[in-house]
């Protein structure tokens, strides 16, 4: 492989390794259009569309970040953070598709293997640490940036690494795995880097203006306000009054 790029093309991955994780990817897709549609409202139906239009706008623009290597926002952590992890997943899968069948970004028979790297494994690895760091943090415009900061880096080298494992299942070039996992960890770190500069510029600006379309804001708000508590019983009074 002459550059490092997510998105894998044909051949590089043998056909019973990739068929195996065409069948994941498709059961994991399955999975969220069942438990996105609890989730689907009159707010978050636009806001799903919306994001899947961005990510795939900003996709199709790559920024270099070595020689031969070049990079480009994979959209996991920021879709988890403005729509949920579910919906987030369904949206970036939708981005994947497209792109592979219209403009031939990653190859048909990986298809599967893309999926799961990035709409399904980056997106799960960025709600952990959404989740994770709003219970800590402010969730406030400046508290969701630095989130999505942080998930973004890491939901990428996450997401890359997972393409190290399936090329040690079935990988048919002659590189070793261990310069297969050096390669993938230090670009995606980098484009890790530039993707959450660009996911935490994005949803401290919708926080700042709409907060109410931020999910991850909406909720673990809800998840941590403290139950009300019952109101305290009246003192019985006695029929002749206080003694």
């Amino acid at each position: 492989m002459n550059g490092v790029a997510m998105h894998i093309a044909n051949g590089i991955v043998n056909a019973q390794v990739s068929a195996i994780f065409a069948a994941i990817a498709a059961a994991a897709l399955a999975i969220c259009v069942w438990r996105g549609r609890a989730d689907l409202d009159d707010r978050l139906a636009p806001m799903a569309g919306l994001v899947a239009a961005f990510i795939f706008a900003v996709q199709m623009l790559n920024f270099q970040v070595l020689p031969g290597v070049s990079g480009h926002l994979l959209g996991g952590a920021l879709a988890v953070v403005l729509v949920g992890p579910w919906v987030g997943a369904l949206c970036v899968a939708t981005v994947l598709i497209i792109q592979c069948l219209l403009f031939a970004d990653g190859g048909l028979t990986a298809l599967g293997l893309n999926i799961t790297n990035m709409a399904i494994i980056g997106t799960a690895a960025g709600y952990l640490l959404v989740a994770g760091l709003l219970r800590v943090l402010p969730k406030t415009a400046r508290g969701v940036a630095i989130t999505a900061f942080v998930a973004s880096v890491v939901s990428v080298v996450v997401a890359s690494q997972a393409f190290v494992l399936e090329y040690a299942l079935g990988g048919t070039t002659q590189l070793s795995l261990a310069t297969i996992a050096g390669s993938m960890f230090g670009a995606h770190l980098l484009i890790g880097i530039g993707e959450g500069i660009i996911a935490a510029v994005t949803v401290a600006t919708v926080a700042r203006v709409r907060p109410d379309l931020v999910y991850a804001l909406r909720r673990f708000r809800r998840s941590t306000q403290p139950a009300a508590r019952p109101s305290a019983p009246a003192p019985a009074q006695t029929a002749g009054g206080a003694a």
